[in-house]
């Protein structure tokens, strides 16, 4: 920390993205001049052009650039910063980078690197909470995490167990592993995705709960002395063990265990001469009403804004102020909390395939009014966008792939989800994969409704979550049977058709949505405007939708039989501005919107409604051609080759490691579909591949291994 009662007039933040951008903007507020860093990736990046000034860093990978902590450190002596603001991920919790700052005379908007030490080591933190008599659950926290003693100490707790890098968060390098023959891989990979996303891999081991719920205190201290807790909040919603929905307070916690929960955090803060923003995480038994002890990150949580949006406080503002020298703004006493707050996290991730984070070029944005950053909830701000991205922006491999926050407010918890409900479905983004969809079947599922939670809630409705969500529309056949269409699906295609007659445009189009279903329209040696798509999930599920003249009902056929009476819909309206039209259609005497954003330099076409959004990608009718053989394993997403396990000639068995790729700071292990030999690898360690691209290629799975 710096000296006491130092201002700070002059703030580089180390760091890119949704983060920067939001301490930006409360440091500007405060007259604070703002200094970003930026790669060569984020040269022309949103927080690059917020800040007051901005200096170049490094190549794209974080290893040489927002990693780089000699790199930063000049750039903060070189703009004349007063302070390093370090965001969270990155070096937020590094003790070396700490040091660093303090070794320069620059404060570090943190707290100090002792207290950072004791608690950024999850393996010490343990050993401090033991002491403290918090807690904790069974598990290893020692030196040696070597496998042989990392198996030892599994076989002694009992599986599952789960591993975690002693440093760092964010659900980096954690495994969980289910029984021993998995324990090699899982520790080769821990320790590769720790060293790559915080330069460590020492592991450490602790038993796996099947039930628990996760839940944090968020805790503040100055450097006079005085620590209090502002609430606690739920972060159980959870995939590849980071979160994607939590709020505040925590839902179903009598008010008796949520103090204890809250006094416990600060005793834990106190006890290492904490200062500044941190948070106590803690594995919560919802049917014992037992509490363990997890970790303490000692920077800002990306949930933040939660806390922020129920007490009406800045948190920025405050580790500002507190890295300045200045008290704590309040006291415990005079901490208030009003109604109910919950935030999701908008990622590039293909929610179908494993989440597996995407990339691509932002060619549409559109996001729903708010209060971008606010803090504080009113009647008239119930919603707060917290976004790193404008359209034009490219999502690159090189970072995690969260692009935006929202968060709603309302007076109660019902009420919040509803509002968020609502946010989501008129936020639009396009070119890259989102989870907005999977956002919204999370909102709206009878067991989150109910605060059903557990950091198992989605492997436990996977199903469900995975399921469209989209209403249909009722037709006849002429065996009086009748079938059901998806709502969104004939939306969108009718749309095109009738848009297509309206304009007199001949094209005939092939519409690719992979996350959701594969959707063929042409009109090739068919009658004029006539357009046939089909659905993946059953090749003989074909519907052909025809219109006779400009204005009538489309005619349609489906698995070759005419349906009757025509489809009830008809273009009501039209309305274009460059690449976004807006359509009107009346579907069973009733109005519909869908708005639809064309790409045409990237072929791709994007589906809004109020329901759900889609992206699809416009090929020829003809020509379309896939190469590589049908089973060679390909590249699951943008990335770089971190290791190879396979070599020409190999025989390998089915799901057996071939590649291992690595992406936004994780890894994929791309396997075998089948048993086979190796015929021929196609990509080396370091090599950046692309998605879909053949990795290795298999004997056929019909020819024998010998």
């Amino acid at each position: 920390m710096g000296n006491s009662l130092t201002p700070i007039r002059r703030l580089l933040i180390a760091n890119r993205g949704e983060i920067a951008c939001r301490v930006i903007h409360s440091a500007q507020l405060m007259g604070i001049t703002t200094i970003a860093v930026y790669s060569d990736a984020d040269r022309h990046a949103r927080h690059v052009r917020m800040a007051d000034e901005a200096l170049y860093i490094g190549p794209s990978p974080a290893l040489d650039s927002y990693l780089a902590i000699d790199k930063l450190i000049n750039a903060a002596k070189n703009s004349k910063a007063d302070a390093v603001h370090p965001g969270y991920g990155f070096l937020s919790e590094n003790v070396a980078f700490a040091s660093a700052c303090q070794q320069h005379s620059i404060i570090f908007v943190g707290p100090g690197p002792d207290a950072m030490a004791a608690m950024s080591s999850k393996s010490d933190a343990k050993a401090i909470m033991e002491t403290a008599g918090v807690p904790l659950l069974p598990g290893y926290h020692g030196e040696d995490d070597s496998l042989t003693n990392l198996t030892a100490e599994a076989n002694r707790i009992g599986f599952p167990v789960i591993l975690k890098p002693a440093l760092g968060g964010g659900g980096k390098g954690m495994k969980i592993v289910y029984q021993q023959s998995e324990l090699a891989e899982a520790v080769l990979s821990a320790k590769r995705e720790a060293k790559s996303a915080f330069g460590d891999d020492h592991l450490l081991l602790e038993k796996y709960l099947t039930e628990p719920r996760h839940i944090e205190v968020q805790i503040f201290a100055d450097q006079h002395g005085h620590c209090v807790y502002l609430s606690d909040r739920d972060c159980s919603v959870q995939r590849r063990h980071q979160k994607i929905i939590e709020e505040a307070p925590a839902p179903g916690l009598s008010d008796a265990l949520r103090q204890q929960m809250g006094e416990a955090a600060v005793q834990a803060a106190q006890a290492i001469d904490y200062v500044g923003a941190g948070t106590v995480e803690f594995l919560y038994d919802a049917r014992q009403h037992t509490y363990f002890f997890m970790e303490m990150n000692t920077r800002l949580q990306v949930e933040h804004p939660v806390t922020e949006m129920i007490t009406g406080q800045d948190l920025v503002q405050w580790q500002i102020r507190v890295a300045e020298g200045k008290p704590l703004p309040l006291t415990q006493s005079e901490i208030r909390h009003q109604g109910h707050a919950v935030e999701a996290r908008l990622y590039a991730e293909d929610t179908q395939h494993g989440f597996l984070p995407a990339s691509g070029l932002i060619h549409f944005l559109s996001e729903p009014d708010s209060e971008a950053f606010s803090v504080g909830a009113t009647h008239t701000n119930r919603v707060r966008i917290d976004s790193g991205i404008t359209q034009g922006d490219t999502v690159t491999t090189y970072y995690d792939p969260m692009l935006a926050k929202v968060i709603a407010w309302g007076e109660d918890r019902t009420s919040a989800l509803h509002q968020l409900q609502s946010v989501l479905s008129r936020y639009q983004l396009g070119g890259v994969a989102t989870n907005i969809n999977y956002l919204q079947r999370i909102l709206a599922h009878p067991s989150f409704i109910q605060g059903e939670l557990s950091t198992h809630f989605i492997e436990q409705h996977q199903d469900a979550l995975q399921a469209q969500v989209d209403s249909t529309i009722d037709v006849q056949t002429p065996d009086g049977a009748g079938c059901q269409l998806p709502r969104h699906l004939v939306l969108s295609a009718a749309s095109l058709c009738l848009l297509q007659n309206a304009t007199d445009q001949q094209t005939g189009w092939r519409l690719n949505q992979p996350a959701q279903h594969l959707i063929t329209l042409y009109d090739a040696e068919m009658a004029a405007n006539t357009f046939r798509f089909i659905t993946d999930n059953d090749d003989r599920n074909q519907l052909c939708l025809t219109q006779c003249s400009v204005g009538s009902s489309l005619h349609a056929r489906h698995d070759e039989q005419v349906l009757s009476p025509p489809l009830p819909l008809r273009l009501l309206a039209a309305d274009s501005v460059q690449q976004v039209t807006d359509v009107t259609l009346e579907v069973d005497g009733k109005h519909e919107q869908i708005r639809l954003v064309f790409d045409h330099a990237a072929q791709t076409v994007l589906s809004f409604t109020e329901q759900e959004q889609y992206a699809y990608q416009l090929r020829p009718i003809f020509g379309a051609h896939e190469s590589g053989a049908k089973d060679s394993p390909t590249a699951p997403l943008n990335g770089i080759v971190a290791e190879v396990l396979c070599q020409p000639g190999d025989k390998v068995e089915k799901d057996q490691g071939l590649i291992v790729i690595e992406a936004m700071k994780m890894e994929y292990t791309v396997r075998a579909p089948h048993q086979g030999q190796v015929l021929a690898v196609l990509a080396g360690a370091g090599d950046q591949v692309q998605h879909g691209q053949e990795l290795v290629q298999i004997s056929p799975a019909t020819d024998a291994v010998d």
